[in-house]
């Protein structure tokens, strides 16, 4: 029974509070009340420690983002976190392309220039997934974690140490006001003294008065006490943000490792594609079919030159050059295989040996080809002129 009473009390003093501060706060907002400013150097922590908060927070979503551009694999490497457990691992899109081209390059053939070279993709594409989930762990760990923790942990003890601090700011502002409302009702009554009853009212209202002075008191302590707590843990900004600062070299340094490793894959992929194709292949940057098309001009140098729809510009070997100057006919090897536009070109096949010879006023860039019955204009650039 004491134990219910005692819990009325209690539920009832907080809802007095509770409404003290609601009433406080309303008035305020509607100017008429008071509010204590807090100083100075509180309000530019409180300010730093808002905007450290939401930098933060776009920072590590972005940086997730970066990471994790799969919305759908976030949500659920974010219910494992939540969860406690570990996700399951999943291959990535560097690693699924790099199987794909290795399948595709098996079924082609290994030994043929195309699937060879499919397959040297492949390898090198799961190569960089595998650098790029090292990426993710290590910027999960150094980088990713850290913020998270200061969000999730360090933020929320501020926000919930600043939220008392309101609370008590706003039970001074409602105690400094009914210390004023009594000191003016006191003078109210000194000046009625014309009856007994007029001076009891003065009594009542020094009580009051003293009752509110030694109310404001305790709520003053109280304020400044949590004034004090508050402004210790907002001073704490300064050593996080030096912290995130050693975080974000530790990510720096792991996206640099990153980038260096692929940039070496890629090297490696192209010192060994250079060895599967022949040195008179030279690509541009934004090649994507070796179809040719002859070409209006010639190369600087003189030499016959195809320019396909793409910008991949296939230079004559010499001895091709040397066939177009001279009269007869020479067998030549295919070197990739090659669909005739129209019923004046012959399609190739890569590895077979045909005939070729030249045709007075035909464009430098091709030769008449024979195969059996067969006869067409072929592109040079797709032949090995044999001995």
């Amino acid at each position: 029974m004491n134990i219910m009473d005692f819990n009325v009390k209690k539920l009832a003093a907080d809802a007095g509070t509770f409404l003290s501060r609601a009433v406080q706060f309303t008035e305020e907002k509607l100017g008429q009340a008071e509010k204590t400013e807090l100083d100075a150097h509180l309000e530019n922590l409180l300010s730093k420690a808002e905007c450290t908060k939401t930098w933060t927070e776009k920072i590590l979503k972005q940086t997730e983002v970066l990471l994790q551009p799969n919305p759908n694999a976030r949500i659920e490497e974010f219910v494992y976190e939540k969860l406690d457990r570990k996700a399951p691992s999943r291959i990535n899109n560097p690693e699924l392309l790099g199987q794909y081209m290795i399948d595709a390059g098996t079924e082609f053939g290994p030994g043929t220039a195309y699937g060879n070279a499919l397959i040297k993709c492949g390898e090198t594409q799961k190569r960089i997934g595998t650098a790029d989930r090292e990426l993710i762990q290590t910027s999960a760990l150094n980088f990713l974690t850290p913020l998270r923790n200061f969000i999730e942990g360090d933020y929320k003890t501020i926000a919930k140490e600043r939220k008392l601090l309101q609370n008590k700011r706003l039970d001074l502002d409602a105690a400094k006001t009914r210390l004023k409302k009594a000191k003016a009702a006191e003078t109210r009554a000194s000046q009625l003294n014309s009856a007994r009853l007029e001076g009891d009212n003065i009594m009542i209202w020094a009580e009051e008065v003293t009752k509110s002075e030694q109310e404001l008191r305790i709520t003053q302590s109280e304020f400044d006490r949590q004034a004090e707590i508050t402004r210790l843990l907002l001073e704490g900004i300064s050593s996080t943000h030096a912290h995130h600062l050693r975080c974000l070299n530790d990510f720096v340094e792991a996206q640099m490792t990153y980038y260096a490793q692929c940039y070496q894959y890629m090297l490696d992929l192209q010192k060994q594609l250079g060895r599967c194709f022949p040195s008179n292949y030279h690509c541009n940057n934004n090649q994507t079919s070796v179809a040719p098309i002859p070409s209006a001009s010639s190369n600087v140098a003189g030499s016959p030159a195809l320019t396909s729809t793409s910008g991949l510009v296939m230079t004559s070997p010499p001895n091709l050059i040397d066939l177009k100057e001279c009269s007869g006919s020479r067998k030549a090897r295919v070197l990739y295989d090659y669909d005739a536009a129209n019923s004046s070109e012959l399609s190739l096949l890569a590895d077979e040996v045909i005939t070729v010879f030249s045709v007075v006023g035909m464009d430098s860039d091709w030769l008449m080809g024979e195969r059996g019955t067969q006869k067409g204009r072929v592109p040079i650039t797709y032949l090995e002129l044999l001995n």
